[in-house]
């Protein structure tokens, strides 16, 4: 990560210039929708956040509409992120849980309902889902998409006789295989600019899903971005340190990734320079940029700007070292947390920062809203329309709870099974299936998460209040506590460093003697009473109720 983490708190939405702005005009009848979503693009990644970063095209939409810094995803990983979005349902209940073979049986993706409102819509990049297939899929009029991860050039992947032999990665066009012929992030959008020009019934409204594969790793930029930030100062952050005072309160897994795919010692099992990493992540992030300003551009020179919604997110956050760790999956905030910007010169005021919590949850209905749609009854999130155009005012919006919840993967099973809750500003998190410590956060006082507060005296009302809560709100809509989990069929990536950093030991505080006489404390529900015991080394006699 750049040297300036915390960055895009007060300071930050300073250096934006946005001040708050009159609520905006009354949307027009069935406005076009453009959801521009990119792939693991960290919350600060944009120029008008951290300088030195160039996105004047990101920026613009920031300046002339809403930035949301608080938005969220409810899963950090690819598929399941994307499956919430299209879906409006928990990981839970739409039930595609990790990157892995996911079934899409029973699933109603949200531009069905657009469509049956009158909308013409088109999908462009990555799916992501369904036993690999990049056929089209239901909701879709136009559809232009690749199986798995996609390539960014189109001889990526292929032996040197391939190439040789004309073989070329390929593209699903409306059902027909065609092949990839370009750097996809251009490529993905000469595709949504022919449609818009000439594939689409001018007489109606558009909705456009334009789901790049940049930035995700391998990250490529185009060649014209090859030497971009050649001189840009990437500082990892202090807790990137294998130091005693970062590892204190994390638990052993944490401490543990830093040597694995996922850790900066080893990323991506490589002897790269990080840095080196992090400045080709935000050149590939230049395209992506590149292509937000030939849509502008477009929706300008055809007198669509004013009636038209561009909604720029990420599916994922991603981590540059915070705690050891790169990537993302795990709760810690530069996981859960993405760049959100929303630009509607007929619908959203201008220059404006709203501070409330969007969640990926919250797009199916907040699109369904736009279009005038009443949303299904198995969406879980809702409609964020009322705060973002002004009508509500931030400080007035009531909050969900968030909650997070990701499932261990066997491909990558550095991080485990992860459920967090977000309540103002205490962050609860507990692991399922490990002998690992919990983690409690006040991120008021601790926005970097370095103090765990899981025993803290102070926070032992609110640990047990959150615990409750993030069991309840777990509940799928059968109303089952249930832990899925996928088909394993190898042993993952699971290599160390052989010279880096060893297995990490047990927390101090579990480090005792035998035959103490609280030794059965453990196992009875958290109270004040039972603190009190614990503290005194004397065994708690728990009763219902007490």
């Amino acid at each position: 990560m750049i040297s300036t983490f915390v960055r895009a708190g007060a300071a930050a939405l300073a250096a934006v210039s946005m001040p708050l702005a009159a609520q905006a005009a009354k949307p027009a009848a069935q406005p076009n929708i453009v959801f521009i979503l990119v792939d693991d693009l960290r919350f600060d990644a944009m120029g008008f956040l951290t300088p030195g970063l160039k996105t004047p095209n990101i920026d613009y939409l920031a300046k002339n509409g809403v930035y949301f810094p608080n938005a969220v995803v409810t899963s950090s990983l690819c598929s399941p992120s994307r499956a919430t979005i299209l879906t409006g349902q928990t990981t839970r209940n739409h039930r595609i849980v990790d990157n892995n073979n996911a079934s899409e049986a029973g699933l109603t993706f949200f531009p069905k309902y657009l469509q049956e409102a009158g909308y013409q819509t088109a999908f462009f990049g990555k799916w992501h889902m369904g036993q690999a297939s990049d056929g089209p899929r239901p909701g879709f009029d136009h559809w232009v998409s690749f199986k798995g991860q996609g390539t960014y050039f189109p001889t990526d992947g292929l032996t040197p006789q391939e190439v040789a032999d004309g073989k070329r990665q390929t593209l699903n066009v409306d059902g027909k295989t065609v092949a990839q012929t370009n750097y996809i992030t251009d490529e993905l959008t000469d595709y949504e600019l022919e449609w818009l020009d000439k594939g689409r019934d001018k007489t109606k409204p558009f909705f456009i899903y334009m789901s790049h594969k940049a930035v995700h790793s391998d990250a490529k930029p185009a060649p014209r971005h090859a030497d971009q930030y050649k001189d840009f100062a990437v500082t990892l952050p202090a807790s990137a340190a294998d130091t005693p005072e970062n590892r204190t309160g994390k638990p052993m897994w944490v401490q543990n990734q830093r040597n694995s795919w996922h850790g900066v010692d080893f990323a991506y099992h490589s002897s790269r320079d990080v840095a080196d990493y992090f400045r080709d992540y935000y050149r590939t992030l230049s395209a992506v940029d590149d292509s937000v300003g030939r849509t502008l551009d477009y929706l300008r020179k055809h007198d669509l700007e004013k009636n038209t919604l561009v909604v720029f997110m990420s599916d994922n956050g991603f981590l540059m070292g915070e705690h050891g760790l790169i990537d993302k999956r795990n709760a810690y905030e530069p996981s859960v947390k993405v760049p959100m910007v929303a630009f509607a010169p007929g619908m959203l005021p201008k220059g404006v920062v709203n501070e409330t919590r969007v969640r990926n949850l919250d797009l199916a209905p907040t699109f369904l809203d736009v279009a005038g749609v009443k949303p299904p009854p198995q969406f879980e999130g809702r409609s964020v329309l009322p705060v973002a155009t002004g009508e509500v005012a931030a400080k007035d919006w009531v909050e969900d709870d968030f909650v997070y919840e990701y499932y261990w993967e066997w491909t990558f099973p550095q991080t485990p099974t992860t459920f967090a809750i977000e309540r103002g500003k205490l962050k609860y998190i507990q692991y399922h299936g490990i002998w690992d410590l919990e983690e409690l956060y006040d991120l008021s006082k601790d926005p970097g998460e370095m103090t765990n507060l899981i025993d803290d005296p102070a926070y032992l009302q609110a640990k047990i209040d959150l615990r409750a809560r993030l069991f309840a709100k777990l509940a799928n809509d059968k109303g089952e506590h249930v832990v899925p989990y996928t088909d394993r069929y190898s042993s993952g990536l699971v290599w160390r460093d052989k010279d880096g950093s060893r297995a990490a030991d047990f927390p101090p505080q579990w480090q005792v003697v035998p035959d103490r006489p609280d030794r059965l404390n453990g196992v009875f529900p958290d109270s004040p009473g039972k603190a009190a015991a614990d503290k005194a080394g004397r065994p708690y006699l728990w009763r219902p109720g007490r």
